[in-house]
């Protein structure tokens, strides 16, 4: 099986208009949904991001507190997933629970090492 990772993009203004009854429902559809793809063999692991981290960046390893982009959307969390092909990502991550508030999917396959002659 071939391995995807699902980065989880979250609308920083739509998420911090949740209360707390919708953050918890929005925690327990990503509960569901991550029994559901252990269940169904395809989960490998996943877990939401702290919002703030650690940015280095260029050779001389410039180090700057999080969030990292002048940007409206954060990645909130990831899940790593297996499938046989592209196509069966796509259609398990349409039902991704980051939808429900605005939120996006972006699909990465891994690379394998024997892609590259190793």
């Amino acid at each position: 099986m071939k391995k995807f990772l699902l980065l989880l993009h979250e609308d920083i203004e739509k998420m911090s208009e949740l209360s707390p009854k919708e953050m918890g429902e929005l925690a327990d559809a990503h509960i569901a949904w991550a029994t559901k793809l252990a269940e169904s063999g395809h989960l490998i692991s996943g877990d939401g991001l702290h919002e703030k981290g650690v940015l280095i960046t260029g050779k001389d390893c410039v180090i700057k507190d999080g969030p990292y982009m002048e940007s409206k959307e954060l990645i909130g969390g990831y899940y790593l997933l297996q499938a046989d092909d592209l196509d069966t990502i796509v259609q398990i991550a349409k039902a991704c629970p980051c939808h429900i508030w605005g939120g996006t999917t972006e699909i990465r396959p891994i690379m394998e090492m024997d892609e590259y002659g190793q």
